[in-house]
């Protein structure tokens, strides 16, 4: 066996591995190991960061601080707990950090790619809803808004998102709850 296809079966048996089970491997052996987490996470917590911040090059700033705060403090991680919602919780504190740094200087950000195809249409319907989206997002107090994204774009379990914001789980119903009635308030007004 050629040392590529040995390297090629090395990364497929740690892709099958959980994130638990690659932390655990990070911290005792295999430090390259954490690139598998770093790429399964990498544009999910991008298009939060974006969602939060709404300045994508803050957001990719954001979301590498928080690798590396992950990584620096994984021997505190317990294990017993999803990596995900971890991950997700240092992303959050670091884009709030950015949204109260840079309250005044937050722009919308205009341009929506989307895949291209043979419906031109479609597409430009696509992207009117998602620009009327993101503006009625942006409306909605972020205390309502993160719930909302991460439940309906990040599909996070209530329970996920509780221990993302670290609020009880019927505060989440709540939030979200309370973010559907504002959303169709003022998309409606749109």
């Amino acid at each position: 066996m050629n040392n590529l296809c040995l390297v090629y079966l090395v990364m497929s048996e740690n892709e099958k591995l959980s994130d638990e089970e690659i932390v655990e491997r990070v911290r005792s052996s295999d430090q390259e190991l954490y690139a598998v987490i770093m790429g399964r996470y990498q544009d999910k917590l991008l298009r939060y960061a974006t969602t939060l911040i709404k300045d994508e090059q803050r957001a990719v700033d954001v979301v590498q601080e928080a690798f590396i705060k992950a990584f620096i403090n994984l021997e505190g991680f317990n294990t017993q707990k999803k990596f995900s919602s971890w991950i997700y919780r240092i992303v959050h504190n670091e884009a709030i950090n950015i949204v109260k740094k840079y309250q005044k200087e937050i722009a919308l950000s205009d341009d929506i790619d989307f895949v291209g195809n043979e419906d031109t249409e479609r597409d430009f319907e696509q992207k009117e809803i998602a620009t009327l989206i993101e503006k009625c997002l942006a409306n909605i107090p972020l205390l309502y808004s993160e719930p909302l994204v991460l439940y309906y774009i990040e599909e996070k379990s209530y329970e996920e998102i509780s221990d993302i914001l670290r609020i009880p789980m019927g505060t989440v119903a709540t939030h979200i709850s309370r973010a559907k009635k504002l959303m169709k308030k003022i998309c409606q007004k749109n």
